[in-house]
């Protein structure tokens, strides 16, 4: 459909190949273009016109959370998380240019491009993840785990799932890299960790009585010990964990997937949090021994599911 209308768009300008002219440019460069079409739009542009835009952008609308609540629910998170040394990082506003299409597979279109080789923030994981390969591979890549985890607005340039959805965001994530020490260590502690964390803020911060899991296997790792491993290690979890049958592989999770599911008011499981195990530190170190575990809450679907089951937060 994107290539429909850039094709339009070239033919009702008459000059051929603009769009390979542009993409040859240096990111610099193409920057610079950009700044100046940007000056020139805006010098043109009305207050009237302003306001009208804004009133049909859904991109730059207000969220329709309560902001107190959400603040004091930022706090209770973060605070817990650094308790179990997962250290909050304050990211910025936009991400790298490329951040989430470049490792995880995600199409640009579904991101807000910007100019200085940046992207508004689509997603937070990958953030902390480019973050936290930058610190691996300057340390040496040692076995230590790096955790780090931060609530951050992200927004995201797609269709809406389904009523009661915006297009900006808030989430609680959590990311832990490290190396591969064998037996699947890593992997096994950090799902744990995540896992537990999770069910705390679900149960402590927002009350919710009833939360499970589904465990996804994903192509990505041989044979089957790292679910054999899981299988054992659910029986000591504090919620209900189910692993699903092998999915069709997505090229964004590696090994395994997992969704945190809690009752929804029309007595359905809904899903409430997501992560699973990606090769993204991988990819940006060059090192194969690499491990990365991502996870995700949807705090603004949370607050309001709260609020809507009156529940006593």
């Amino acid at each position: 459909m994107t290539d429909l209308i850039a094709q339009k768009i070239v033919e009702k300008t008459g000059v051929t190949g603009m769009l390979e002219a542009l993409t040859s440019l240096s990111g610099s460069d193409l920057s610079s273009v950009l700044m100046e079409v940007y000056r020139l739009w805006a010098e043109h542009m009305s207050a009237g016109t302003l306001l009208q835009q804004y009133q049909r952008n859904a991109f730059a609308q207000p969220a329709d959370t309560d902001m107190v609540l959400m603040l004091e629910k930022e706090l209770e998170i973060l605070r817990y998380l650094r308790q179990q040394d997962y250290h909050p990082l304050e990211l910025s506003p936009v991400g790298q240019f490329g951040s989430c299409a470049v490792v995880g597979t995600v199409s640009q279109n579904k991101i807000i491009s910007a100019i200085r080789h940046t992207e508004v923030m689509a997603d937070a994981t990958n953030a902390l993840a480019l973050h936290m390969a930058g610190l691996r591979s300057a340390g040496g890549f040692n076995g230590n785990i790096l955790r780090y985890c931060t609530v951050h607005r992200h927004i995201r340039a797609m269709r809406l799932p389904a009523k009661g959805y915006t297009p900006h965001f808030k989430v609680a994530c959590m990311v832990a890299a490290g190396k591969d020490t064998g037996n699947h260590s890593f992997e096994l502690t950090t799902l744990r960790e995540q896992l537990s964390h999770i069910y705390w803020l679900l149960t402590v911060i927002f009350g919710i009585q009833q939360v499970s899991v589904k465990i996804i296997p994903r192509n990505g790792y041989k044979g089957d010990t790292l679910i054999t491993g899981i299988r054992e290690l659910s029986a000591g979890m504090p919620m209900k964990i189910t692993v699903e049958p092998q999915a069709e592989d997505n090229n964004y999770y590696k090994g395994v997937q997992f969704k945190v599911m809690i009752p929804s008011e029309q007595g359905r499981e809904m899903e409430i949090a997501d992560g699973g195990f990606t090769d993204w530190t991988q990819q940006l170190t060059g090192n194969r021994k690499e491990r990365c575990l991502i996870s995700g809450i949807g705090l603004s679907l949370l607050i309001k599911y709260a609020q809507s089951r009156q529940s006593n937060i």
